[in-house]
């Protein structure tokens, strides 16, 4: 499973002409799911982004976490993050997880997410075609992947 989490001052996901999520200050994630993850992986990735303390205290130092600052998460399912380009041009998806494995996964994730954030989370809609706006603040984009805990 790998994230990728932008600090944003705002982001919205908009399908078919309709606003499905926004926020202002918070973290806009884009989750990728491939066949060999499970829900470790999951709560993993959850504890850690609770955790992860990129947002400025009282002396401009990026010590504090999302609970501290009370924002706010989207995320969004991004199957494109498990490709592989090693072989041409064109990236494989072959890693990436069916929708039988990575739905439920995704849903698993949004809700553990928003029990540990102790509020809602947004969300974009798993295979749809969205469009997805963000204001990055810093800018801070973080990536982490359950395969390389180490």
């Amino acid at each position: 499973m790998r994230i990728v989490i932008q600090r944003v001052s705002e982001a919205s996901v908009t399908i078919e002409g309709h606003i499905k999520s926004s926020i202002r200050q918070g973290f806009l994630i884009l989750l990728g799911i491939e066949e060999a993850d499970e829900c470790e992986d999951a709560d993993w990735l959850i504890k850690k982004t609770i955790g992860l303390r990129v947002f400025d205290d009282e002396n401009g130092v990026m010590n504090k976490s999302i609970q501290d600052v009370g924002g706010d998460i989207i995320v969004v399912s991004q199957f494109t993050l498990m490709a592989s380009c090693k072989k041409g041009n064109r990236p494989s998806y072959i890693r990436a997880a069916g929708h039988d494995k990575a739905i439920p996964l995704y849903e698993y994730f949004c809700s553990s997410l928003s029990q540990a954030l102790g509020k809602a989370v947004g969300t974009g809609e798993f295979g749809a075609d969205m469009k997805v706006a963000l204001v990055n603040d810093g800018p801070v984009t973080i990536c982490i992947d359950t395969k390389n805990k180490e």
